[in-house]
């Protein structure tokens, strides 16, 4: 279809962020928006010229994650530790924010981390949250609230926070 592969060229690395983030996986991040690309496929009729793809990906995105934590099987059992892992010897890796961050919300459950990351990197509000999902605002502020005071709690982003605070 005209203006698809334009699209997906353009757009996937971004959307393929948004995947990790919403899933805590690059794996399952990457096979989320190969998900949601079908669906935006289909419906590419009606999206292009004068839609929104993006944002219609995205908010398949953010469903096809919040539905995937209710499935019992995932097809695949975490490891604690992979035995083919690269040597880590970079100087600064304990630095990158963005890795920290990221570790963070991988220590969250799934909903609690979606939920943040719709509010404090998408910048949605509760209530758009909550359309977006299917849920209650209420659901919606629950799990934000667990996640924050988790996070709070296992101080696992203070060395971020001490970072940006310097930089004020």
């Amino acid at each position: 279809m005209e203006g698809f592969s334009e699209f997906v060229g353009s757009r996937y690395p971004a959307l393929v962020r948004y995947g990790v983030l919403l899933t805590g996986d690059r794996g399952h991040g990457e096979d989320l928006v190969q998900s949601a690309l079908v669906k935006t496929y289909r419906a590419w009729g009606r999206l292009h010229p004068d839609g929104q793809p993006e944002a219609y990906t995205r908010t398949v995105m953010e469903r096809l994650a919040w539905r995937m934590v209710r499935r019992r099987w995932r097809g695949e059992l975490p490891t604690a530790e992979l035995p083919d892992r690269p040597d880590d010897s970079d100087d600064y890796a304990a630095k990158d924010e963005a890795e920290a961050v990221l570790a963070a919300l991988r220590t969250l459950p799934a909903q609690q981390r979606i939920v943040l990351v719709l509010r404090y990197w998408a910048g949605l509000s509760e209530s758009e949250i909550a359309e977006r999902l299917g849920c209650s605002t209420g659901t919606v502020k629950s799990r934000a609230s667990r996640a924050v005071a988790f996070l709070r709690a296992s101080r696992l982003l203070n060395d971020v926070q001490q970072t940006m605070g310097a930089r004020r």
